[in-house]
C-alpha cells in the first residue's frame, strides 16, 4: 500500500468533501501518519471513512470530523491546547502539527502509554500526555484551545472555564441518536457564544454525567 497516496486520497475524498479547505489543517492531517495511531488490528483501515475502535470503548475519530473541528478552532502556532481524551494520540498529534503546545489528558493509563509511544514513533513533539480524568479538570482561563474527543450527555462548564478570553472549545453534547458538535468561544471573561458545527454520534467520556432518569 502506498501510504502517502492513501493519505492524500483521504484528504481529497473525505476531508475536503466535508468542507474543510483550510490549508494549514489539510497540511496537518497530511503530516500525521494515521496508521501509526491506529491499533495494529486496524492499521490496514486507518484511512477508511470511519472511527477506529480503541480499548475501553474509545475511538480514534474519523479524519473528516477532526478536520472540521480543527478548522473551526482556527489554531494558531504557539497557542496552548488541551485535549480531553488523548486516545491513541491522533488529535494531539494534529494539534501539534498546527503549532500548538499540547497537553492531553487520558483516563486510561494503557492508552496514555500508547499515545506517548505513537507520538514518539511519528516523531511529533510538543505534546505532554498525562494520565488523568478530564472531568476532574479545575484549571481556569488557561488554554487557547480545548478539544474534547468524547461526547458529553450533559454539558460541563469546566471546559468553557478552562479557556482564556478569546479561546475556543470543541465539544460534542447529547446522547444517541443525535449529538451536536459545538464550537464554543469565550468572547470575554464572562461571555460565551456557541455554534453548531455538525451532528454525529461518538462514545461518551468515561465518568460523564447523564440526565436523571424520568420518574412518574
Amino acid at each position: 500500500m502506498n501510504l502517502e497516496a492513501t493519505r492524500q486520497q483521504m484528504i481529497a475524498q473525505q476531508v475536503r468533501a466535508w468542507d474543510v479547505f483550510d490549508q494549514a489543517v489539510l497540511d496537518a492531517l497530511a503530516g500525521v501518519p494515521r496508521e501509526l495511531f491506529a491499533p495494529a488490528a486496524y492499521a490496514a483501515v486507518a484511512y477508511a471513512d470511519t472511527d477506529i475502535p480503541l480499548a475501553h470503548g474509545e475511538v480514534m475519530l474519523a479524519a473528516k470530523w477532526v478536520g472540521r473541528a480543527l478548522q473551526a478552532l482556527a489554531v494558531r502556532p504557539g497557542e496552548s491546547a488541551l485535549v480531553v481524551g488523548a486516545g491513541s494520540g491522533y488529535v494531539p498529534a494534529c494539534l501539534a502539527r498546527l503549532g500548538a503546545q499540547v497537553k492531553a489528558l487520558e483516563i486510561h493509563s494503557d492508552l496514555a502509554v500508547a499515545a506517548r509511544e505513537n507520538l514518539a514513533k511519528a516523531g511529533i513533539g510538543g505534546v505532554e500526555v498525562e494520565t488523568a480524568d478530564g472531568l476532574s479538570l479545575q484549571e481556569q482561563a488557561r488554554y487557547d484551545v480545548v478539544f474534547v474527543t468524547g461526547s458529553l450527555p450533559i454539558d460541563e462548564e469546566r471546559f468553557r472555564l478552562a479557556l482564556k478570553p478569546g479561546g475556543r472549545l470543541f465539544v460534542i453534547i447529547g446522547e444517541a441518536p443525535t449529538m451536536e458538535a459545538l464550537l464554543v468561544r469565550r468572547d470575554a471573561e464572562q461571555r460565551f457564544s456557541s455554534e453548531i458545527l455538525f451532528e454525529t454520534v461518538v462514545p461518551s467520556l468515561a465518568h460523564a454525567r447523564r440526565p436523571s432518569a424520568f420518574q412518574f
